[in-house]
Formats: structure tokens, sequence, C-alpha cells
């Protein structure tokens, strides 16, 4: 199966698990999360009280532990990629640079964090040049492979290497999307690849307003 393929199958999944969600009523969370309300209609696929996506601990590349508490108060958009990716991976971190800038003063409560899956190739020094092409806000963090895989399982990505056709040389199969964490640090949006800035815009905006 072409990696591109697995991936629209892994994005067609987590899309199938939040509609599931939807219609057993799950359109607000348990104790501490949002108040019962009119309905938020977002763009992206509402997946507001999925039991996975709950925590996030990986170090950065100064190699502080973070974890999804330092971004409360923030909408926090977490996407798994590398490097090394072609077209998803710039293209997802372009757009959410995008986003930031059409919030305006609002962009300050936006958390950017990618997620390398590609811990052996994508050195600190590097992950720095390469976030900063996008936003100097935005953070990598960088796992060992077995707490990269860790993450990966708890938000129900998906990463393999795919060997190419140079000895050694490999690219990375991975679900092309990004999870939305609102300002109370609960997981809400699972964000499919190619939906562009202003969907995404929009369903950010609806969250710091209390969506």
């Amino acid at each position: 199966m072409k990696p591109l393929r697995r991936t629209a199958l892994i994005a067609a999944a987590v899309l199938a698990a939040a509609a599931t969600l939807a219609l057993a009523g799950c359109d607000k969370l348990g104790p501490g999360g949002p108040s019962a309300g009119p309905k938020v209609v977002f763009r992206g696929a509402d997946i507001t009280g999925a039991p996975y996506g709950r925590s996030l601990s990986l170090p950065d590349v100064n190699g502080q532990m973070r974890t999804l508490a330092d971004f409360k108060g923030k909408v926090t958009v977490v996407f798994f990629g590398y490097t090394q990716c072609p077209d998803v991976c710039p293209t997802t971190m372009t757009e959410l640079a995008e986003v930031k800038k059409a919030l305006g003063a609002d962009g300050a409560r936006l958390q950017g964090v990618f997620v390398t899956i590609d811990p052996e190739r994508d050195t600190p020094e590097i992950l720095r040049s390469y976030m900063a092409n996008f936003d100097p806000s935005f953070i990598a963090l960088r796992g060992t492979l077995e707490q990269t895989q860790a993450a990966a399982k708890e938000f129900k990505v998906y990463f393999a290497k795919v060997p190419g056709k140079d000895e050694g040389s490999y690219s990375m199969d991975h679900t092309a999307g990004s999870y939305v964490i609102d300002p109370q640090g609960h997981v809400r949006l699972f964000e499919p690849y190619g939906g562009g800035a202003a969907p995404l815009t929009a369903d950010i905006k609806a969250l710091l307003a209390g969506g």
C-alpha cells in the first residue's frame, strides 16, 4: 500500500471515530470539560470526549520535558511529522503559521507543537532550524524512539519507516493530520491534511471564544 493511501485510510478511521462519538452524544466532556450549551459546528472532526490525546510528555530541543499543561490557556495544535517530509509536513506547518497571522492579537494564544517521528535524523539543531522557517513561537519535541512511539500511541498516530531505493535511505509514512487541544488542555478536534488555513482559523477562533 502506498504511503499516501495508508495515511488517507488512517485519517478516515479517525474521522469515523469522531462520527461515532457525535452519534453517541459525546459533544461535551465530563467533569472539568466544556459546559453544556449550544453545540459549536466545527470544520474539522469534533472528537470532544475522545479517550485518547489526553497527555503528551516529551523533551523539547533544549532537553526540557514539555507536557500539555505547559500550554494551558492557549489552543495547542499538535502535529507528528519529520523534517525531511517532502510535502505534508511543511504544508501543515506553513498553514499553521498562516492561521496565527490571521488571528491577529489572538495569535499569541495559539501554540504549534511539532513532534518528530524521526529522532534518528532530526537532531535538535535541525529541528531548531526547521521550526524557524515557520514561526519562532512553535516548538519541536524530540524524544527517544520509545518515547515517540508511546506519544504516537496516545494520539492514535501511525508512523513507520519506508525503505528508500538506496541502501540506508528511508522516508517516513505517518498520519497526515493535526490534533487541536483547547485552552483547558482537552483534545477537541482532528484536522485532516489538506483542509486549508481558513477552516482551521475558524475552528481555533471558536475554541478561543470558549466553544
